[in-house]
């Protein structure tokens, strides 16, 4: 019989902790009852909780993968749109008498000759729609150009895409002048420094003057002072209508 009286003999909390261990860990059983005692419902929950939040984020990451490629497809579109709209534009203004690149070669060489003092102009190489006059040595002397390292092929094919390239004499001492023009219906920077690089290669093709040029129905705002840091002439040409 145990005497009630005599005092109970305290455990350090160590010693007691780790003796509670030993207990749960030789009996499995007893170990979940205890969690249940001391773990509120709310803990117990946490697991169910906790894998409800794992199945709404990787819905969440299904929802912005799609979501992703929404918004590319989206860009496409813009981007398709935009062709569309330009290529429109363009038919437009087939219709309407008044698209630049058709009408400009027309009318390039008598108004570079009044523009820049030039006589006997003749465009050799364009990228518009236009009859090029015979001429061989633009084309030899810049693929030689290339071949030998005096220009490089990126700056072959820049000459090669320069909307239109006249060879002329300047009037007042008969000397070669050689123009490249970019033709743009509103001339905007891009414009104007495709023109300065054409130039400066024709420059150093055939050593002789060369002249860059931008054309257009108008010029952006602000890139006048561009043109002239560039030294690059800018023209404004009157729109064109049907009869």
């Amino acid at each position: 019989m145990v005497d009630m009286a005599q005092p109970v003999e305290k455990i350090a909390p160590d010693s007691l902790v780790a003796r509670i261990v030993a207990d749960l860990e030789a009996n499995p059983a007893a170990k979940a009852l205890l969690l249940r005692a001391l773990l509120t419902g709310e803990f117990r929950g946490m697991p169910v909780r906790l894998e409800g939040i794992e199945a709404e984020l990787r819905e969440m990451r299904v929802d912005v993968t799609r979501l992703k490629v929404d918004v590319t497809q989206l860009k496409v579109d813009v981007r398709q749109l935009k062709i569309d709209v330009a290529q429109l534009k363009i038919d437009v203004a087939e219709l309407k008498g008044d698209n630049l690149e058709f009408h400009l070669p027309q009318r390039i060489k008598p108004f570079l000759s009044q523009k820049l003092g030039l006589r006997r102009v003749r465009i050799l190489q364009s990228a518009l729609c236009c009859v090029v006059d015979p001429d061989d040595e633009l084309d030899e002397s810049v693929a030689t150009a290339a071949e030998t390292g005096v220009i490089t092929d990126a700056e072959e094919t820049r000459i090669l895409t320069t909307d239109l390239i006249l060879r002329a004499q300047r009037s007042a001492d008969r000397a070669t002048v050689w123009v490249a023009v970019e033709a743009s219906c509103a001339i905007d920077g891009y414009d104007l420094d495709r023109a300065r690089e054409s130039a400066d290669i024709l420059r150093r093709v055939f050593g002789a003057d060369a002249v860059a040029a931008a054309v257009g129905y108008g010029v952006r705002a602000g890139e006048r002072a561009h043109a002239e840091a560039l030294g690059v002439e800018v023209f404004e040409v009157e729109r064109r209508r049907a009869a």
